[in-house]
């Protein structure tokens, strides 16, 4: 054989030996959740139909082809780009397309759930019912490998994160006033900080400490979900935190509007209280409805300082995670080991989260708000029965053995004392002459 055939077969050898370039699935995130926010821009994802209902009348207008066809569209849609997505990983996609309307169709009975008039009302979110279905379907043994290949909880997470950066808005943390970023930002790092020293006393792994301390610091189950993402940690973990969030509130909506009352608390007071210890923005509300509508404002004003600080949340826990996960000899590495170990999929919410805060216009923004938050929604909801498919209950019953409840009970109790102490300061005219 020659010199040039045989380069030529050696050659020909290497390439048949290549493997095929693959893109990672935190770049994939990016690329769906550009793509899904492109859409919206151009028009062509509206909103999608409420789901909210009261009884049996009501709730066959869900099931009318004007809501039902408008979901199972966005379904159909969310299927082809995950199913793209999965395509650019390498991944098997003709057994991920047989399973997904399966896990579609449990994505959408959760929200429907949800959508009750008695959830809504104790501010219990659609995550609960999605990971409660999610473990339901796999403990009766109905999760075959198509649905488990469509079981995709990492992808459908980094995506909804993407879409959801273009939801954190910078004119929105101005709105917030600056009483409310002040309260804000003293019950985020006091509270973050004294509930990771908890979680350490207790002996609870860095990755549940990291998640439960910002599920409790900011706001419950999206800081959660965030946290998670930034430090790409155990979706079993993270179905026990949204789990320990979202028990906990329901007490606490009842409870503190009475201690108010019981103890002469102002009402702006009050709902800078609420709105810094409760860790969803309906539940914020619906405890705070039960003292004044002042109570009501100022609650939600504080809650929703304190959502906006999500992606700051994000992108510093993804650096220090980078950095407290390297090896002694790669920090020496410098920025290449940060970059090799960063959750790419972080950049892409904060570029979402630019581009919509300082590139488009206030109008356009407020025109695509509905469509972007409700395909967000569903992402997630994917996301949630994606993880309960994955998790069998004991799983979680027997995780770290039950040190993260205690934890979290502990920093949750904290939290409340010092946002109180914080909200009497700031709302209540020590600190300032006019509280509103």
């Amino acid at each position: 054989m020659s010199d040039t055939a045989t380069t030529t077969h050696r050659v020909a050898e290497k390439t048949a030996a290549a493997p095929p370039i693959r893109l990672h699935e935190d770049w994939t995130a990016v690329v769906l959740g550009a793509t899904v926010l492109a859409l919206v821009l151009l028009g062509l994802v509206p909103a999608l139909p409420g789901l909210r209902w009261t009884d049996a009348a009501s709730a066959t207008r869900l099931v009318m082809p004007a809501v039902l066809g408008g979901w199972i569209g966005a379904g159909v849609g969310v299927g082809l780009l995950a199913a793209i997505g999965l395509a650019l990983e390498g991944g098997d996609v003709a057994r991920f397309t047989r399973g997904y309307p399966v896990v579609f169709a449990l994505a959408w009975l959760s929200l429907v759930l949800a959508g009750h008039a008695a959830p809504t009302a104790w501010g219990i979110e659609y995550v609960i019912f999605a990971l409660g279905i999610g473990l339901l379907v796999s403990h009766l043994g109905g999760v075959g490998a198509s649905i488990r290949a469509a079981a995709r909880s990492e992808l459908f997470i980094k995506t909804g994160l993407v879409i959801m950066g273009a939801t954190i808005l910078f004119g929105d943390i101005l709105q917030a006033g600056a009483l409310g970023i002040i309260q804000a930002v003293g019950v985020v790092i006091v509270v973050w900080y004294v509930a990771f020293w908890l979680a350490k006393r207790f002996r609870v792994d860095d990755e549940m400490a990291v998640m439960l301390s910002t599920a409790v610091s900011i706001c419950g189950v999206s800081a959660a979900i965030a946290a998670c993402g930034a430090i790409q940690g155990d979706r079993r973990k993270l179905s026990y935190v949204t789990a320990l969030v979202l028990v906990v509130a329901v007490p606490m909506i009842v409870l503190m509007p009475w201690i108010v009352r019981l103890a002469g608390i102002p009402d702006a007071v009050a709902g800078a209280w609420m709105g810094g210890t409760l860790d969803t923005t309906p539940s914020v509300i619906a405890a705070s409805a039960l003292v004044s509508d002042t109570t009501v404002r100022v609650g939600t004003i504080v809650k929703f300082s304190q959502n906006v600080l999500i992606g700051v949340a994000a992108l510093v826990l993804s650096m220090w995670w980078t950095m407290r996960q390297a090896q002694p000899g790669e920090r020496a590495t410098g920025a290449s080991v940060i970059w090799q170990r960063f959750p790419k999929f972080v950049l892409g919410f904060l570029a979402a989260s630019a581009v919509f805060s300082f590139l488009l216009g206030p109008e356009l923004v407020n025109r695509t708000k509905d469509a972007i938050g409700s395909v967000r929604t569903l992402w997630f909801a994917l996301a949630f029965v994606a993880i309960g498919l994955e998790t069998r209950l004991g799983d979680l019953v027997r995780l770290d053995e039950g040190r993260p409840l205690g934890a979290f009970l502990l920093a949750q109790a904290f939290n409340v004392a010092w946002t109180l102490a914080l909200a009497w300061l700031i709302f209540g005219g020590i600190l300032f002459s006019s509280p509103l």
